[in-house]
């Protein structure tokens, strides 16, 4: 696939041409090595999904928390939920504040303090504090991991990164899943059946914790803190092996230079910024719909509830339970890298509508058969409702998974990027909150007509994408502001005389982005 197909004509012009593969490349390959730090962080929270989804089924985890049924089990899902949201605000201002890599330090350490309490829980009580503590963490090292990666990626590796971001999510929930089914196979009848797995939340964090020192910060976050050298530094030491006087380089630092002082003109600097014009209106409504749409569309009942789900066609084993859920998230895994390797090829568009219409086919039958299972007992009927679970996952997984912060960090322009992803993320975490409570109450009272609600969801969801998504594949991260904001002028001179801007600035009080241009026109 032609690099100009990826990013555009302008842009793929002055990418340097290496005529071999990527990981023959030191710079790029020591580059996507180091992403896989921020990459690890969806996988705190798909361990977490999962975590709940196995221990709920284990024995032991019943018997020391007394049963746990309804809005209880709900509110261990919801706790963690509550946490996220609870320090979605403080995270925007952090990463604007101490920078994306600091805020991401703080959450890893804080997912294996949290990790640790949960793992010791001596009473409901504290199990649910843990939680808590598991959500603010969590949210602290996931938000800023997937701007990182939109702001560091090679610019052809950009949307294949930011898919994968939460394809990563996968990791998590597979080492959860079989760490469960383990522990339930061979530690059925003690308490560290679950508290084993609860430990191993800690793993990829501390993996992270290793590793995070050597990953560099966001260089359009230090040209807006007046750091434009060290910006330049990072762009050519990991996009062109050290050369800061190449054509990409330039290119990209005044295109970002530009992108921050068309906005800091604007100043959409502000919450409001997100709804101050028909723009960023329309970025706000596709951002939170992103967000609402990934856990109305039928996920949150089978993801946090399938033990419930197969408790409804007649599949109670414990152990055939965590068997399902450890296969599942396997194929989720598959399904997922797969998708986020074809989002330059397809679009993100295309894939949106593809997983729409794929979810939808799925729960209808899976509905229908789960209502001929409650009424005949047919266990062909309870087969095919396993089976649609895949296939509804396979179909979540090719459209939402990996797209799910990479479309919506492409939409949103530098400036108000920390803060609409912090909306998307309000907008998932509050509806996790509420279907926490929600599903365990409505599966227990009226079984599988639960279902019918998602099935209209899912036609909204088809309905809406289809009109309202745009397609971003071809377009810088700044060019994507036309699609929006309309167009404008995006030619950038490369001439030899600005080859030295943003040289090393000590004593100015001039902003990131003033001293870059003044040293241009120097």
């Amino acid at each position: 696939m032609r690099d100009s197909q990826i990013v555009g004509e302008q842009l793929a012009r002055v990418l340097p041409q290496y005529n071999k593969p990527w990981f023959k490349v030191p710079h790029l390959l020591q580059l996507n090595l180091i992403l896989l730090v921020p990459l690890l962080s969806s996988a705190v929270s798909g361990y977490d999904g999962s975590l709940i989804n196995g221990i709920q089924s284990t024995p032991s985890f019943k018997t020391f928390f007394n049963n746990p049924s309804g809005s209880s089990l709900g509110f261990i899902t919801a706790a963690q939920s509550m946490g996220s949201v609870a320090v979605l605000p403080v995270v925007g201002f952090l990463n604007d504040r101490i920078g994306r890599k600091w805020t991401l330090i703080a959450g890893i350490l804080g997912v294996i303090i949290s990790s640790i309490i949960q793992t010791v829980a001596p009473s409901y009580a504290v199990l649910i504090v843990s939680r808590v503590l598991v959500g603010i963490s969590g949210m602290l090292a996931t938000q800023p991991a997937a701007i990182l990666i939109t702001e560091l990626a090679y610019p052809t590796h950009r949307g294949k990164f930011t898919s994968l971001f939460w394809t990563c999510y996968y990791l998590g929930a597979i080492l959860a899943a079989w760490a469960t089914f383990g522990t339930q196979k061979n530690l059925s009848t003690s308490n560290w059946s679950w508290r084993l797995p609860s430990i191993l939340q800690a793993l990829y964090p501390c993996i992270q914790a290793v590793f995070v020192f050597w990953l560099p910060e966001s260089p359009r976050w230090l040209i807006s803190k007046n750091r434009s050298a060290e910006a330049r530094h990072i762009l050519a030491k990991f996009h062109t092996g050290g050369d800061d006087q190449h054509e990409l380089i330039e290119f990209e630092m005044k295109e970002i230079t530009q992108t921050l002082r068309m906005e800091m003109e604007a100043k959409q600097t502000k919450w409001s910024a997100l709804y101050s014009t028909a723009g960023n209106r329309r970025r706000l409504l596709i951002v939170c719909l992103i967000g609402g749409f990934a856990q109305w569309c039928g996920v949150a009942v089978v993801s946090y509830f399938l033990t419930l789900v197969l408790d409804t066609v007649g599949v109670t084993d414990p152990d055939t339970q965590t068997l399902i859920n450890g296969l599942l998230q396997l194929f989720n895994f598959g399904m997922a890298v797969s998708a986020a390797f074809l989002v330059d090829r397809l679009g993100r568009r295309t894939l949106l509508l593809w997983s729409g219409f794929g979810m939808l086919a799925s729960f209808i039958i899976l509905t229908a058969c789960a209502g001929v299972f409650d009424t005949t007992g047919n266990k062909g009927a309870g087969i095919v409702v396993i089976i649609c679970i895949f296939t509804f996952f396979g179909a979540y997984d090719i459209g939402y998974t990996p797209l799910l912060f990479g479309y919506t960090t492409e939409l949103l322009p530098f400036s108000i990027r920390a803060k609409g992803l912090t909306a998307e993320m309000v907008t998932i975490y509050g509806s996790l909150i509420v279907l926490a409570f929600v599903n365990p109450i409505a599966l227990e009272n009226i079984g599988w007509k639960y279902y019918l609600v998602f099935v209209v969801i899912l036609v909204v969801i088809c309905i809406t994408t289809w009109f309202l998504f745009p397609e971003t594949r071809g377009y810088s991260l700044e060019e994507i502001a036309d699609i929006f904001d309309g167009p404008r002028d995006h030619h950038i001179e490369l001439s030899k005389s600005e080859d030295k801007a943003a040289e090393t600035h000590q004593g100015t009080n001039k902003t990131g982005v003033e001293f870059y241009e003044h040293n241009a026109k120097a």
